[in-house]
């Protein structure tokens, strides 16, 4: 399976070439010390990271300047899938049919967008659905969907 998209540098962040990481991953271990995450320009390894302002500041082995860390700006960074059978992986949304709990059927996921507040799911009828509406994943193989329990209105935008 591909690597999958964890995180994103966005700035350097003062002078001895630390970063500060958008991280897209709920999985706080992608930027442990000693994590491996790959990006276009090479495998980085984690020296260290800590929460800052709703993003992380990260020191990636051999990135000792402010030269080097402008370097990174914009640099996506991707992870191995994380085996949690429990869990329900971004990846494995895009071509999920979805229903209401009710039974009613609304299409199937095209997309999947991070939003701030949760993430938005987007149908192929166009329709944004916030994951936080989730109450139910069914199925497998092709067969699969995803339940949902919006709003009253939400399909009406």
């Amino acid at each position: 399976m591909a690597d999958l998209l964890v995180g994103r540098i966005t700035k350097a962040h003062g002078l001895r070439g630390d970063v500060v990481v958008d991280l897209l991953s709920s999985e706080e271990s992608r930027l442990a010390t000693g994590a491996v995450l790959h990006s276009a320009r090479g495998d980085l390894v984690v020296a260290s990271s800590r929460p800052h302002q709703g993003k992380w500041i990260v020191v990636f082995d051999g990135v000792n300047s402010r030269e080097d860390a402008d370097a990174l700006r914009g640099v996506e960074l991707t992870g191995e899938p994380i085996d949690d059978p429990e869990a329900i992986w971004v990846h494995e949304l895009i071509g999920v049919r979805v229903r209401e709990a009710d039974g009613t059927e609304r299409g199937t996921i095209t997309a999947v967008f991070p939003n701030p507040a949760d993430d938005l799911l987007e149908l192929d009828g166009a329709a944004l659905v916030p994951v936080t509406f989730i109450v139910g994943f069914e199925g497998d193989g092709d067969d699969r969907r995803l339940v949902v329990d919006p709003p009253d209105g939400l399909f009406d935008l």
